[in-house]
């Protein structure tokens, strides 16, 4: 009876420990709950970050929320700050980027990629990096203009010849916010604003219309309707292929660069699933894949090399911003812009 019960307390043993061990393996395996799911904040189409994210989702198992904000972005992260919904902010110029990161809203972080960027595409103590690259140029209709009779550079435009040859989009758009203070920047380093508003006015005054539409400020220059404007290079590119006569100007000043960004959002719930998502967002393989479907410009030249030849081949000159100024200074010009400059004429 003895060694009867006795086998029975060893085979209880034994299989009291293999369950314990199979238990703790199984534990083990479990992935963290921090990363089985992940939130971000972004102002890119909702087709690009789906798929970003659908690829992401592929690769780890994390599940992926995204919100597009659009132009209330920044002000949502800055008033969640102390309770952050959102672990990741995904697109936007790197002027909100820069500054956000004055209110301690980003995380530090190191990103594989990052050593390989442009020191003009990154945050020099590592709260976020660009992921694309977009220039705005000036462009000209071709069939209205001979490139002798084309401007050289942004200021140019206020020529008497070019009255009413003008047509631009309105400050509500990233890209022509950018570029007008970018141009009112190169009268403020001097420390000559007024003649900068000077410039703006006989500027406004050469401006036929302005279009709170891309596809409308196309269209009249298309039309014949003006000759002269500026946009994206990415968008020129995009209307030229479609049979507009449509001809780039590379500015003798250089053309604004807008870096899109993507920062760790301080706090994250979610952090290491947002460590993860920049490390894979920036990649030059995913770079390269948003540079191929949906022709936005890399800011890796790894990703450069296999993306559209149009890309590889185009040369333009950067002009010298300082975005941290511009971050600063922005929306009070763009106010003054839009209340005392444009349509004054």
């Amino acid at each position: 009876m003895k060694k009867i019960l006795g086998k029975i307390l060893v085979a209880s043993l034994i299989f009291t420990l293999t369950a314990c061990g199979s238990k703790e393996s199984k534990e083990v395996a479990k992935p963290k709950v921090q990363d089985e799911k992940l939130v971000i904040y972004s102002t890119h189409a909702e087709n690009l970050i789906e798929a970003v994210a659908s690829e992401f989702e592929k690769k780890t198992g994390i599940k992926v929320d995204y919100i597009n904000l659009k132009g209330a972005l920044a002000d949502r992260v800055l008033a969640e700050k102390d309770a952050p919904q959102a672990d990741i902010m995904y697109g936007g110029a790197s002027s909100l980027f820069i500054d956000l990161s004055k209110k301690d809203v980003f995380e530090k972080t190191n990103p594989s990629w990052a050593k390989d960027l442009n020191p003009l595409f990154k945050d020099p103590n590592g709260t976020w990096y660009g992921t694309i690259q977009t220039p705005v140029v000036m462009f000209y209709n071709s069939e209205m203009l001979s490139s002798e009779e084309a401007p050289k550079d942004w200021s140019d435009l206020i020529k008497p010849e070019y009255k009413d040859q003008l047509v631009f989009r309105d400050a509500r758009s990233s890209s022509a916010k950018a570029t007008y203070s970018s141009l009112l920047y190169q009268y403020d380093k001097e420390g000559k604003l007024s003649e900068g508003w000077e410039f703006m006015k006989a500027l406004d005054s050469n401006t036929k219309q302005y279009y709170g539409s891309g596809s409308l400020q196309f269209q009249a220059v298309g039309r014949k309707e003006a000759s002269i404007s500026f946009a994206v290079l990415s968008s020129i590119i995009v209307n030229k292929e479609k049979g507009l006569p449509l001809e780039i100007i590379d500015a003798k000043s250089g053309s604004p660069v807008i870096t899109d960004a993507i920062a760790v959002i301080k706090n994250a719930k979610h952090k290491d699933a947002a460590v993860k998502f920049l490390e894979f967002a920036g990649s030059p393989e995913i770079q390269s894949k948003l540079a191929v479907e949906f022709n936005r410009m890399p800011t890796l030249d790894a990703a450069i090399a296999t993306s559209p030849k149009w890309m590889q081949e185009i040369k333009y000159k950067a002009m010298d911003v300082d975005w941290k100024v511009l971050s600063e200074k922005e929306s009070d010009w763009m106010q003054k812009w839009d209340s005392e400059i444009k349509n004054n004429n």
